[in-house]
């Protein structure tokens, strides 16, 4: 345990740089495992109670959700959803806005897989069809997270994306990989989504190679002015020994939903601080006995780019 203090004060001290730099205002949890049976050292908290609007960092529990009722034998990963023009976001982020060949079928594991990697919106209201706004609520509620809950609309079946703070985001990612949410078959199927070469890449992830990249399970939010990301950071065994919740807003720039935006670069000079965090003796000092996830990488999904 000697080195994980010091790596998470320079932690602490990269994370204070990156968000000066940035300006606006930060919302922030981040931690590092400790030995089995301890409590997380905490490297990172600054308004970490704070609920707030999470965008699409809320898609990860929308997935717990749906896959809780996998978990139940209510849902299969199999079975069809009907893609119809009118369910469609208009100009919305992901792949099901592209297309314009409506309507279609598509299994629900499809729409889950666009909903965690291109962050798709219309995959939002897919997950809607077969989990209700208030069904989904309850299932989050009763896994212990009051704080992230998705804001229902007239139609039942349809929901703003909601709120979180970042310690219930950051506790909800650690129960996930320490296989307290879902089964270990529906546990996989998210972390090989959140850690596949699709997901988000212009944050943490940015300047890394492929297979850095492929430890890293990240899933990021962004509407209006804010620039949300939230994720764990696999050591080399496949041991998660870091989880973080970076949430921001009011910076410059409301209308660049690039790499180029603020909030996005100062997550990208961090990411490069997190990773080596996990690396070496810390990363072995940290082992916590959570399971391993297993890599997601081209090779091994038989294809390229």
């Amino acid at each position: 345990m000697t080195h994980l203090p010091i790596i998470a004060a320079r932690i602490r001290a990269a994370y204070r740089r990156a968000r000066t730099r940035a300006g606006g205002n930060w919302q922030a949890y981040v931690s590092l495992a400790g030995p089995a049976g301890d409590d997380p050292l905490v490297a990172v908290s600054e308004s970490a109670d704070r609920r707030i609007e999470a965008y699409s960092v809320n898609k990860i529990a929308v997935a717990v959700a749906v896959l809780d009722k996998v978990d139940r034998g209510l849902l299969t990963l199999d079975q069809q959803v009907e893609v119809t023009a009118a369910i469609v976001v208009p100009g919305g982020d992901g792949m099901f806005s592209l297309d314009g060949a409506y309507p279609s079928q598509v299994t629900l594991g499809h729409a889950l897989a666009n909903l965690l990697t291109v962050s798709d919106d219309t995959a939002v209201r897919l997950c809607g069809l077969v989990c209700p706004a208030a069904e989904l609520n309850q299932i989050i509620l009763a896994k212990g997270f009051p704080h992230t809950q998705v804001q229902p609309v007239a139609d039942p079946n349809r929901f703003y994306l909601g709120t979180s703070t970042p310690r219930e985001t950051h506790d909800l990612l650690r129960a996930l990989v320490g296989g307290a949410l879902l089964t270990p078959a529906s546990t996989d199927f998210v972390l090989r989504l959140l850690r596949s070469p699709v997901a988000f890449n212009d944050g943490v992830r940015r300047e890394m190679s492929s297979a850095e990249r492929a430890r890293i399970a990240t899933k990021a939010g962004w509407f209006a002015d804010a620039r949300h990301e939230a994720g764990v950071i696999f050591d080399t065994a496949g041991t998660p020994v870091l989880t973080y919740a970076l949430f921001a807003d009011g910076q410059p720039g409301a209308d660049d939903y690039g790499a180029t935006h603020p909030a996005v670069q100062a997550r990208a000079r961090l990411g490069r601080h997190l990773l080596k965090a996990t690396d070496g003796s810390v990363a072995a000092e940290s082992r916590t006995g959570l399971p391993r996830a297993v890599p997601a990488t081209a090779a091994e999904a038989g294809g390229g780019g």
